[in-house]
Parts: structure tokens; sequence; C-alpha cells
């Protein structure tokens, strides 16, 4: 008799059934709507609206998930098909799985513990973590958390080069895997929820670790700053968000008048309207930390990435926080990948689900980076409310594999999709539109590289470091990544 294991996805809903014969139900919902409803609960109304909201009308928010839901799956029956593997390849990484925990700012608007709750259950979870120029903790002990499992540095770069300079160095110091660079966040979004709520939590010192702990911002602080023209208007309200700001200073060992200092110098510095893609290549030239860049929608972006020697993409609007009614994330990585001349493509901005994971990889992304849904996990239970969101969406992954008969994650492609919904095949090498990928199935790119292991002709850049790649103190054992689980490589 044949023994097939039984895979996250039926693992974790053994859990769930079991546990439900006693009368106990999820901390943490599966569904995401009830998810996002039960965090709402939990958090303050300016705490859930900064989490939650968009930018204007919030049409590029909508048009994320209606993306997700007018794609559509094609499963094939009779595959053979046993166990599934989850795992993926990127940028050197050996990974458990093509998910990613995106970068967030301000966690501790959901939890106290906030980063490093999140980073612990990445860690735990085998999934990468990109930490936030804009933490609630700083970058070295959300790395000293993780011990080896795989962490990137996510990059707001703002008008002091120095600042920016010193972040980079502190991430390749901390064993950071990549250095992510948002491009789109050189000017706030009007967001509407804050606007309405008069709340933006820097104001108030919150989401500010990585600068409070960074010696080059701390060297400016006693600079002086021109005084703004426009000033709160003394109130009780004014005084308990002095107090919370000294309260911050001190945890930092800044004193009150620092503290209101480092406040006023963020919100003075930290958007950059004149970055440019020369800037893209004098970060090339800082680092030799592989850098994917965040925000790319446009093809012609994509095609110019390549020529500034970046190594990756992630196609992504902000979640829809940023500029109202732009193209959905999951609508622009077709031509992303097309254009992206074999650099690996990942996707956010919208992902809910396994499904949607699926979805994702199918239409070229090599992997996808998880937002909101943690986050709301995080303010329900703290790390294992993190831990409860990954499991769900891994196991549904898992299982959303199974019943389209395919074996391996690798093993997507347009030809999962319903042909309505499956990209022109130009931008797939071998032709993968109308292929189907079983194990063993005689599709060409799921035949057996010499290697042993399938082909996979994904958007694809080999698995080893670019020549002349210096590997930093620590990092060499993070090229393969077996992860909690032993995934071989």
């Amino acid at each position: 008799m044949t023994h097939i294991g039984p895979g996250p996805g039926r693992t974790r809903q053994t859990r769930l059934y079991v546990r439900g014969l006693g009368g106990e139900r999820p901390a943490v919902p599966v569904s995401p709507e009830r998810l996002q409803a039960a965090a709402k609960a939990k958090m303050s109304a300016a705490d859930f609206a900064y989490v939650a909201g968009g930018a204007g009308a919030e049409r590029t928010l909508r048009a994320n998930l209606a993306a997700f839901e007018r794609v559509r799956l094609m499963p094939r029956q009779l595959s053979g098909t046993r166990e599934r593997d989850l795992g993926t390849e990127l940028l050197g990484l050996s990974l458990r799985s093509p998910l990613l925990l995106a970068p967030i700012g301000v966690l501790e608007a959901a939890h106290p513990q906030a980063d490093l709750a999140v980073a612990r259950a990445a860690a735990g979870e085998g999934v990468p973590f990109v930490f936030s120029s804009q933490a609630s903790v700083p970058m070295e002990a959300c790395a000293a958390a993780m011990g080896d499992s795989p962490r990137l540095f996510q990059l707001y770069w703002g008008t002091d080069d120095e600042v920016t300079r010193s972040f980079v160095r502190r991430a390749e110091a901390c064993g950071a895997a990549a250095i992510v660079l948002t491009l789109d966040t050189t000017l706030l979004g009007w967001r509407p929820r804050d606007l309405d709520l008069g709340s933006l939590p820097f104001l108030r010192g919150r989401g500010l670790a990585q600068y409070l702990s960074d010696p080059v911002f701390r060297s400016r602080l006693d600079i002086p700053l021109p005084v703004p023209a426009v000033q709160p208007p003394r109130t009780p309200a004014l005084l308990r968000a002095g107090a919370d700001l000294a309260a911050k200073g001190r945890a930092f060992g800044l004193s009150a008048q620092q503290m209101r200092s480092a406040a006023a110098r963020f919100t003075a510095t930290y958007t950059r309207p004149d970055l440019s893609w020369d800037d893209v290549s004098r970060l090339r030239e800082w680092t030799r930390l592989p850098i994917l860049l965040k925000g790319i929608l446009h093809p012609g972006d994509a095609r110019e990435a390549g020529r500034r020697g970046v190594d990756g993409l992630i196609v992504s609007n902000h979640g829809g926080r940023q500029l109202d009614g732009e193209v959905a994330a999951l609508d622009a990585l077709p031509g992303v990948v097309a254009a992206a001349g074999g650099l690996p493509v990942l996707l956010d901005s919208g992902v809910r689900t396994g499904s949607d994971v699926a979805k994702a990889l199918a239409l070229g992304a090599r992997a996808v980076l998880l937002g909101r849904p943690y986050v709301y996990g995080l303010a329900l239970a703290g790390e294992a409310g993190v831990r409860d969101v990954i499991q769900n969406v891994l196991a549904e992954f898992d299982l959303t594999l199974g019943l389209l008969g395919l074996g391996a994650a690798r093993h997507l492609g347009p030809g999962a999709l319903a042909p309505s919904h499956a990209p022109d095949p130009a931008p797939y090498p071998g032709g993968r539109a109308n292929s189907f990928c079983p194990d063993g199935g005689p599709a060409p790119e799921c035949r057996e590289r010499p290697d042993g292991r399938a082909a996979d002709s994904r958007n694809h850049r080999p698995p080893h470091p670019r020549p002349g790649l210096r590997l930093l103190p620590g990092q060499a054992h993070r090229r393969v990544w077996a992860g909690v689980h032993g995934h071989p490589d």
C-alpha cells in the first residue's frame, strides 16, 4: 500500500475540524472577510484605518481584490499526483514555499510586540520576512529573533542620503538577503481614512524604530529645523500626544526634546520626490546585496530595471495605499514578466488566500508577498495569530495545487488558468500556455533536468550569486536555506 503524506493542507484541515469536535473555534478566522472584521473589532479606529485604508476613493484597493476574482483556474483530473512540493528558489535561497511576509510599517498599531512577533512567527513557519523602514522594532532585534531564517530589508530613500546609506550598511550587517527598494512612496498618498481622523502615526513617534536606533539619524537631532508653518492647537489631546512621544523617546535613550526633533526631522525628510534611476545605480554601487525594486507596474520600468543591474522586481501598487485608480497589481503582472528579461518577478497587493497565490504564480510570479492578513492575525493573537494566518494560506495553496492536478508550485503556469484568463504564451519560454504539468506529465517544462529536478520555464535567473558577489559575514549559509521543514536543495 502506498503511503501518501497529509501535506500542510490536510494537516491544517484535520486540526481545525478535530478541535471543532470539542466546541473550539479558531481564534483567528480562516475567512479573509471575517479575519478583517475581527481585527477591526479589536483595533482602535485610527489604527485600523491606517492598516486597512487605501488612497483616495480606494478604487485601487478594490481593484486589487477584483483582479483576483476575475482570474479563473482550470483543473485537470486523474493526474496521479500524490504529494505537493511547495518550494521555490529565489535569489539563491531555497525556500519551502513561494510566500513572503511583506514589509508593513507601524506594526505596533496591531500589537505591542509588533515586528518582533512577526519575525518570530516567520522564522517558526519558515517564511521570509521583509523588514520595513517604518518598523516599530529595530532590524537588529528582529534579525536576532529570526536566527538563520531568511530576511530582507525594505528601504525608503529619503532626502538624507547618509541615513539611507546607514540603513543599507545595517541591513548588510544583520544578514539581510536582499535590499527591497520601494519606488512608489516618493510622496505620501492621499489617504482619506487617516485624514478624516487627523492621524499620522509618525507624529507620535510610532513606526520610527529604524531611525531612532540609527547612529547617523541620531547625530542630526540637535540640528535645528525650520519652525513648521502649521502648529497643533494646545489641547488635552496634544498633551497626551506629547506624553506618548516622550515615552517613545525614553525607550531609545532620547530626551523629550530630542524625540520631538526626531519626529519633526523624519516628517521633513522621509519622502524623496526626485528619486531617479540614477539613484538605483548608486544603490547598486553601495551594496553587493541583491536589489529588488518594489512598485513596478509598467513594462518599460521593468526593462530599465534590468539595465540598471537589479536582481528582481516586485509588481505592487502598495496595496492600493498610494495612487487611487491605478492598475491592479495582478493585471500588470503578465506585462512585467514579459519585459523582465529573466529577472525573478514577485507580486504583492491583493493577496488574501492560497488560491490567490496559485493565480499569481500561474501568471508568472516567482513568489508573492502577503500583507494585511498577517497584520490582522497579529492584532488578534500576536505571534500565534501571524502563524495561524501563514498556515491557513499555505494550507489552501497546497490543496489548490492538488485539486489542480499539480505536484509542485513550479509547475504552475498559464495551463492552470481558464483560456480566457491565460496571458499570451510569448512570455513563457517553452509555450506553457496550453501545457499541463502533473508529476511525470508530458509537457517539456515538467520533464526532469540533468540534475534530477523538474524543469521550470517561469521567469528564472540562476540561483547563485552574481559574479563577484561578496557574501557578508553570516550570510554564506543563507544561499541555500533548508527551512524548518528541511526542504532539500
